[in-house]
């Protein structure tokens, strides 16, 4: 496969779209409506710049979402999931269900 190439099995192809677990959680911040940069990253504790940078520019190309720079002083750029980016609504939502539905591994106590 090359670099400029994705993979053919759907699981592959998604996995490669929304490589990393920031890449998810990005989504489910802007699933909540457009955000700043600083919005996005204020509620990402712990991601870097330079990560959510990289994984804005590849939703960017894959049409997942909109970078929209509006022509102010100071400048303001906020982003927005494509209707192409609000179909993974019903994917993360099933992705919560699932994660919540699995047991949290500690023995059962039994009297």
């Amino acid at each position: 496969m090359t670099a400029d190439r994705l993979p053919e099995c759907g699981v592959a192809r998604f996995i490669t779209l929304l490589d990393g677990p920031w890449a998810t959680l990005i989504v489910r911040e802007l699933l909540r409506g457009p955000h700043r940069f600083t919005e996005l990253r204020d509620g990402l504790p712990g991601i870097s710049p330079h990560t959510l940078t990289s994984r804005l520019r590849q939703f960017e190309r894959h049409g997942i979402v909109i970078r929209t720079a509006y022509p102010e002083i100071p400048p303001r750029v906020e982003y927005r999931l494509t209707p192409l980016g609000e179909g993974l609504r019903d994917v993360l939502d099933a992705m919560a269900a699932w994660a919540l539905a699995v047991p949290d591994g500690e023995p059962a106590v039994t009297a």
